[in-house]
This record gives C-alpha cells, sequence and structure tokens, in this order.
C-alpha cells in the first residue's frame, strides 16, 4: 500500500521550506519533496524587504540571518543615460506600521537558516513528481524513481513551471520580452563599499549592486534583447556582453568593477516570466486539498524585489490558514480558500507593479529618460519601501 501524507509540499524553494517551518511550528508533520539533490541556491542573494523580515521573525529565523549580513542604509537611483542621480532614499524611515528593514542575504544562507529548523527527514531530496491523479480528496503523486505517495493535502511551491499549478489549470507564465543576469562576486580582502542600493535605469536595460556582508556583492543586470543581439548562454560570453553594455551607457565604473571581479561561473541568465494577474482574479489558486505557493502562484519580475520576500509571506500565510483548520478538526478546504483570499490580490497588486516599474525604469529614448528622470523618479523610487511596508501575520 502507498504511503499517505497529512501534508505534502512540491519543491524544497523558499515557499516550501517556509512553509514546512511554519506547519511545524504549529505541531504539524509535513513531507518536502525536492526533485534535485540538495538545497538550490540559483540567485545567489535574495534583496529581503521590510515584509520579508517579518515573516521570517513569524518563523523564528530572522536574528540568526541578520548576523550574516548588512543592514542597508539608503537607495539610489541614477539615470544611465545621464549619469545623474535622480531620486535616494533612506532606507533606515519608519513606515506606518514600523522601522524599515532591508538587507541582501545570501540565499543559501537564508535556505539552510529555514531547513536546520526542520525535523530531520523532513525534505525528500531528488523526489521528483511527474504526475499528479485524483482519488476522491486524496491526491496520488506519482514520482520518477516509480513510488507512489498519497497526500492529504497537495501544496505546490514547485516554481515558474509548476505542475501543481497545471494540475489546479493555471496557465504557464507569459514571457516579458525581457531577460536577466544575477552575478555574485566575493572580495576577500574586503570590497570597501557602503552599505548602500545603487540602481542604474535606461538606455534599454536596468542594473545595480547590494552589498551582503563585508565581501560579497550582489549583481544584477537585466535588458531587452535586440533583433541584433546574439543568443548567449556562456557565462563568459555573458560578462562580455553586460560589460559592453555598461561602456555605452553613464553607468559608473564601479558597475562594471562589480561585474568584471566576479567568478566565471557565477553569472546566470534567465528570461523573465510572469503570471498574467487577472488569471488570479479568476483563475484556481486553491481547489479542494489543493493550493498553489510562491513562484507557482505568483511569478513576477524582479523590479520590486518582492518575489522572494513574497513567497515567504506565502509560506508563514499558508502555515497559518492550513494549521488552524488542522487542528481545530475543520475542513481543509475552509483553510485553504482564506489562505486565498488573504493572498490573491496581495500578489496581483505586487505582479503588476513589478512589471510597470520595470518596463518604465528600462526603457529607452528621449521622451522616457525625460518622463522617467524628471518626472516619475521620486514616485517609482517610492515603491519599493511602500510595498514592503506589510505584515503578513504571526504562524
Amino acid at each position: 500500500m502507498e504511503a499517505v501524507e497529512e501534508v505534502v509540499i512540491v519543491g524544497a524553494g523558499l515557499s516550501g521550506v517556509a512553509t514546512a517551518l511554519g506547519l511545524h511550528r504549529k505541531g504539524i508533520k509535513s513531507l518536502v519533496l525536492e526533485s534535485s539533490e540538495s538545497l538550490r541556491a540559483s540567485g545567489f542573494a535574495l534583496t529581503t524587504w521590510t515584509n520579508a523580515w517579518r515573516a521570517l521573525d513569524a518563523l523564528g529565523v530572522g536574528d540568526s540571518l541578520r548576523r550574516q549580513s548588512l543592514r542597508l542604509e539608503r537607495e539610489i537611483a541614477t539615470s544611465a543615460s545621464s549619469g545623474a542621480i535622480t531620486s535616494q532614499q533612506i532606507l533606515t524611515t519608519r513606515g506606518k506600521i514600523g522601522e524599515h528593514e532591508v538587507r541582501c542575504v545570501r540565499r543559501n544562507l537564508l535556505l539552510e537558516a529555514l531547513a536546520r529548523e526542520l525535523p530531520q527527514g523532513t525534505i525528500r531530496f531528488s523526489s521528483k513528481v511527474v504526475s499528479i491523479e485524483e482519488d476522491g480528496n486524496l491526491k496520488i503523486l506519482h514520482l520518477v524513481d516509480g513510488s507512489i505517495l498519497r497526500a492529504k493535502v497537495l501544496v505546490g511551491c514547485d516554481g515558474v513551471n509548476s505542475l501543481v499549478a497545471k494540475f489546479l489549470g493555471l496557465n504557464k507564465p507569459s514571457f516579458t520580452g525581457r531577460n536577466a543576469s544575477r552575478g555574485f562576486t566575493v572580495f576577500p580582502d574586503g570590497h570597501g563599499f557602503r552599505p548602500r542600493f545603487h540602481q542604474y535605469f535606461g538606455e534599454g536595460f536596468r542594473c545595480g549592486y547590494l552589498p551582503c556582508d563585508d565581501e560579497s556583492i550582489y549583481w544584477f543586470f537585466t535588458w531587452t534583447p535586440s533583433p541584433r543581439d546574439e543568443e548567449v548562454e556562456d557565462a563568459a560570453k555573458m560578462k562580455n556582453f553586460i560589460l559592453n553594455k555598461l561602456k555605452t551607457s553613464k553607468a559608473p565604473e564601479q558597475m562594471a568593477q562589480i561585474v568584471s571581479n566576479g567568478e566565471m561561473g557565477t553569472v546566470v541568465s534567465s528570461p523573465l516570466r510572469f503570471r498574467n494577474p487577472f488569471e488570479l482574479l479568476t483563475g484556481n489558486i486553491t481547489d479542494g486539498h489543493v493550493c498553489v505557493t510562491g513562484d507557482a502562484l505568483h511569478p513576477m519580475t524582479p523590479d520590486l524585489g518582492q518575489g522572494g520576500c513574497s513567497a515567504l509571506e506565502d509560506g508563514v500565510t499558508l502555515a497559518r490558514c492550513l494549521g488552524e483548520v488542522i487542528l481545530n478538526g475543520e475542513r481543509i478546504e475552509g483553510g485553504l480558500m482564506k489562505y486565498a483570499k488573504e493572498r490573491r490580490w496581495r500578489s496581483f497588486d505586487l505582479i503588476v507593479r513589478s512589471y510597470v516599474l520595470g518596463f518604465v525604469q528600462e526603457s529607452s529614448g528621449w521622451v522616457m529618460n525625460f518622463l522617467r528622470d524628471k518626472c516619475l523618479a521620486g514616485f517609482l523610487d517610492g515603491q519599493y519601501l511602500k510595498k514592503a511596508d506589510f505584515d503578513c501575520g504571526k504562524i
């Protein structure tokens, strides 16, 4: 007979491990199925805005992560067309519900901090789900190794190409027409940069860098490929592509220096995808005993820096809503519907704002440059702290 699990979570990314830890804090056992052989830390680092720290504190791992990262003091936006600073804001101001806190945390440290708090055996590696079938309220999961699991509750945290999202009838995320490269540069003797978040916009790209600690810098570069751009997959060629783009702009030499000093293997590129936000209003975030979180729910562009932060919010919210009904012996559907109600509009808002922010920041042409740099700079910059001023609540 196949094993029956109370809660099965597909994917050990941020939302998956956060959900498992949230349920564990409420005394509920779960099983996390991860297709890879170990925790994956793609993306190198995560900009953890205020809302993410509130979620991490709710999960009980915030303080340990604070000791491993620098608190950022200021965010500075600069025009890549003129080289002029268009806006800046202090990142330690007080918002509507408390003081802001922004840091850049290495993704592997974040995942390890969450996973370390889980009971041994909670995450089962090399366990890829290849198909899902229904058996009443139970879901039958077929794994690539031929094994079968039955789940009373199924949570899809399996990323942009989510099998669980497909099972719920959600469409595949759409390509934005933009690409992103991310890298990590380590200065063994210290980088000497102040704890500030620098961004450069215009000329068809958006880029920036953030210090994680005294030795490491996380950087990013997003752009809209032109018909003349070649398809670049090799890390070394991608680095040269980025450096050539920077040379044609007014981005400062220090941005190029950081990219240039990064190791060849630390450049990762990917197309940017997002879910049609209106599908969150009309589609099935949850159905019966199944739901999705993280990138399986709300894939978005990185322009607002809220993809990973909102995934942590999802984990806390789902653990609270699901945990309450399980502990009280109530209907699972009710708990998942409450979760969907809490996350639907928040996810819609973040997807829309991220997309619009990226479009405006990356666009070129003298009209858009003028509007962005002279008229909209302060408004656009203010969106970061505005959307981070959110509390997903306790577990």
